[in-house]
């Protein structure tokens, strides 16, 4: 008994330093309150209505950590190739950065559609490998953008390409993880929205990081992509699967080709996707061309940068919008919807060129940002209703595909072009006025009743 009394006051003295204890944990919640707070309401709203069950929730926060990691990668490549040098040289790093990147990506990207067609029980490891390589990437990179040595630009497009093939997987995978009752446009527009937002969110940390030091950026995409390189494996087991898939083409021929193409399945998916085409090359004309545009003739009282951050946030707003209103829209008749996106788009970029101000770049911006949005979703809803089950993901990757060589095409025309603010707002409106003859073609060659026919999946 003697022996048990003693250990009474070593049990009072552990209460008597309970206090101090309990205000510990308190202190300490309070301090993970907003980060735990923070990850609960973002996991709660990238599972809502069965997007958990689905994985289609996994998929949403794997892109936002892809967004995150390729704007970190950007900020420094920017400060890099274009804002650290006076205008001249910095036109000629862009267009060194095009030659050495770009043009071997525009013979790159057509590749990379078939070759992931042969990994189609390997989604989840592809969509991880392109995480890690990119982390690699970034590393090798830290090296030599402080210097902007010549280095720089192969690991660049080995992000660019590894970036472009994620993109691909990624439209591919999505129509396995569709949850009951999800349209593919709400599905896509969820994902997209998710990686905008980190983006957006993102943005200012590299520019944050950068202050440290030019390569910091590029560390802090390295840690992002090493998460996203495990985070890819928690997907569902059954991306993986390809039961039933076969391969599919843009186009073809031969009228009585046994392996089916978007052409021979629908011509308003074909007319779609070389609008969609135009929308994009327009996004990478806007982006090269104003960039410089802008750096020689920033807006009235106002800097470079700050001129650039304006209309960039204005596109950036649009798009986001664009993305929001596609998963409210009831999207019953997707051509039209094409039609009538590229048709606003052009009257604005006829607007620009004719009234030419800083204020009308910007307008042309958020409506090109918007616009181009509901134009790819109205796109995959077509795919999604037009194209069979059994080569749909693989006419996403070639779609896909199609649009990013596009953009390349839009970017190289942007740098050559000189910067004359009306000659450069007059080729906006050319390249969106051949995108909006293939919409209308496509719209007016389009059943006028496939929402009445049972056998028509439901777009929206």
């Amino acid at each position: 008994m003697g022996h048990y009394g003693h250990v009474a006051p070593v049990r009072s003295s552990d209460d008597g330093s309970g206090p101090a204890r309990r205000a510990g944990r308190a202190i300490g919640r309070a301090l993970h309150l907003p980060f735990t707070g923070t990850a609960r309401g973002i996991r709660r709203a990238t599972h809502a209505h069965g997007a958990g069950e689905s994985g289609l929730g996994k998929l949403i926060e794997l892109h936002a950590i892809n967004g995150a990691g390729d704007v970190m990668i950007t900020v420094a490549l920017a400060s890099t190739v274009f804002f650290s040098v006076p205008t001249d040289e910095a036109r000629g790093r862009v267009a060194l950065y095009l030659a050495i990147t770009m043009a071997p990506f525009t013979l790159l990207a057509p590749v990379i559609g078939p070759l992931l067609d042969r990994l189609p029980h390997g989604r989840r490891a592809a969509m991880a490998g392109a995480m890690l390589t990119r982390a690699l990437l970034a590393v090798m990179m830290s090296g030599a953008v402080a210097t902007g040595g010549l280095e720089l630009y192969p690991a660049a497009l080995g992000v660019l390409v590894a970036s472009k093939a994620y993109g691909v997987v990624r439209s591919a995978v999505v129509p396995r993880l569709l949850p009951p009752g999800f349209s593919l446009v709400k599905a896509n527009s969820r994902v997209t929205l998710a990686g905008l937002l980190a983006t957006g969110a993102a943005a200012p940390v590299g520019a944050a990081l950068h202050t440290i030091g030019p390569p910091w950026p590029l560390y802090g995409a390295c840690a992002i992509f090493i998460w996203g390189t495990f985070a890819a494996f928690t997907l569902p087991h059954k991306v993986d699967e390809a039961k039933g898939e076969r391969r599919a083409r843009l186009s073809t021929h031969e009228p009585h080709s046994k392996r089916p193409g978007l052409r021979t399945v629908s011509r308003p998916v074909l007319c779609g996707l070389l609008a969609n085409a135009s929308m994009r090359g327009l996004s990478g004309f806007l982006i090269f061309f104003l960039a410089f545009l802008l750096r020689e003739h920033p807006l009235a009282g106002q800097s470079a940068a700050v001129s650039l951050g304006i209309v960039g946030v204005s596109a950036g707003v649009g798009n986001a919008c664009g993305t929001a209103v596609g998963a409210w829209l009831r999207a019953r008749a997707p051509e039209a919807i094409i039609a009538a996106v590229l048709s606003l788009t052009l009257a604005v970029a006829v607007l620009a060129a004719v009234f030419f101000s800083g204020v009308f770049m910007a307008v042309l911006g958020a409506t090109a940002g918007f616009c181009q949005a509901l134009a790819k979703l109205s796109l995959d809803a077509m795919i999604q209703r037009d194209v069979p089950e059994a080569v749909r993901t693989s006419a996403f990757a070639r779609s896909e595909t199609l649009l990013q060589v596009a953009w390349v095409l839009g970017g190289s025309i942007g740098i050559a072009l000189p910067l004359n603010g009306v000659l450069g707002m007059s080729v906006a409106a050319v390249v969106v006025a051949l995108g909006t003859t293939m919409a209308l073609r496509g719209f007016l060659t389009s059943p006028r009743h496939q929402h009445t026919t049972p056998s028509r999946p439901r777009v929206a």
